[in-house]
This record gives structure tokens, C-alpha cells and sequence, in this order.
């Protein structure tokens, strides 16, 4: 399955590429599940991001490694493949991208292919992974306003 979701923000690319850090990363997390950080190296080739999401009666491990970054004039990316996933995912790679935009604002970009074990969770699942991404829409308008 493919989630697209497109955010313009106000502030330069390079502002907007120094701001993808842990911080911007709590605060992206949603609700729930509540999410733990448990190991966030940053977002460049090679790093790793470990989180812990908390079901109430159980946890779950989420752990993605940085496959590829680049950067251009115009554009900014990076792309986060999961390693060990929970157990309602069977693949998950999410290409970030941040394009400079004309007025000179950025356009964040989540780019995401995802699968579940079966087929018919995928489509049950789309909706409330679009969600938790809709979600981050307002958090980086608020943060690089």
C-alpha cells in the first residue's frame, strides 16, 4: 500500500532539514500508541531509530534503519526502512522528502509503502495509518512557521 501526504511550511529547506531532529520526532508521535524513543541516531545513512510503542497490555518494538540520503539544491530526503516491525506490519519503508518550494517555503513530503501479513489488513490499516500521518500535518506547520 502507498500513503502520500504533501505539508507546506514557511521556512527555508535547510532550516527545515536542521529542524528534523529528536525533538521534532516526540513531538510528531501521536497519542496512541504512546511511543517511546528508545535509540534515535538522526536521519543519515546508516543511522537508526528504535522506538517502543505501548499497547497498554503489551509492547511492541519498531526499529528502522536509514537506508539513503540525499541532498540536492532542491531537495532533501531521507528514507527509513523497518528492521523489526510490529507484528500487524510485514514491510515498511517511508521516503521523507523536503523540496525547496517557489516562495520559498519547504513542501514536506511522507512517502510511505507499507504491507501487513494480509492483504485485506492492508486496506484496514490504511486509514488509520493516514490518520497518524494527517496528524503530523499541524505539528510541522506549527514548528516551521
Amino acid at each position: 500500500m502507498h500513503l502520500l501526504l504533501k505539508t507546506r511550511v514557511n521556512q527555508p529547506l535547510t532550516k527545515v532539514w536542521q529542524g528534523f531532529n529528536s525533538s521534532l520526532f516526540d513531538r510528531l508521535s501521536p497519542p496512541f500508541p504512546p511511543v517511546d524513543v528508545i535509540r534515535f541516531d538522526g536521519c543519515l545513512k546508516g543511522d537508526v531509530v528504535h522506538l517502543r510503542l505501548n499497547f497498554l497490555l503489551f509492547r511492541q518494538d519498531w526499529i528502522s534503519l536509514i537506508v539513503d540520503q540525499q541532498t540536492t539544491d532542491n531537495e532533501i530526503y531521507f528514507v527509513d526502512q523497518g528492521t523489526r516491525l510490529p507484528f500487524f506490519l510485514a514491510y515498511w519503508q517511508h521516503h521523507h522528502r523536503l523540496l525547496r518550494n517557489s516562495d520559498g517555503g519547504t513542501i514536506v513530503i511522507d512517502d510511505i509503502v507499507f504491507r501487513t501479513p494480509y492483504r485485506l489488513t492492508d486496506l484496514l490499516i490504511y486509514p488509520l495509518l493516514w490518520l497518524l500521518f494527517a496528524y503530523r500535518k499541524p505539528i510541522y506547520k506549527r514548528t516551521f512557521k
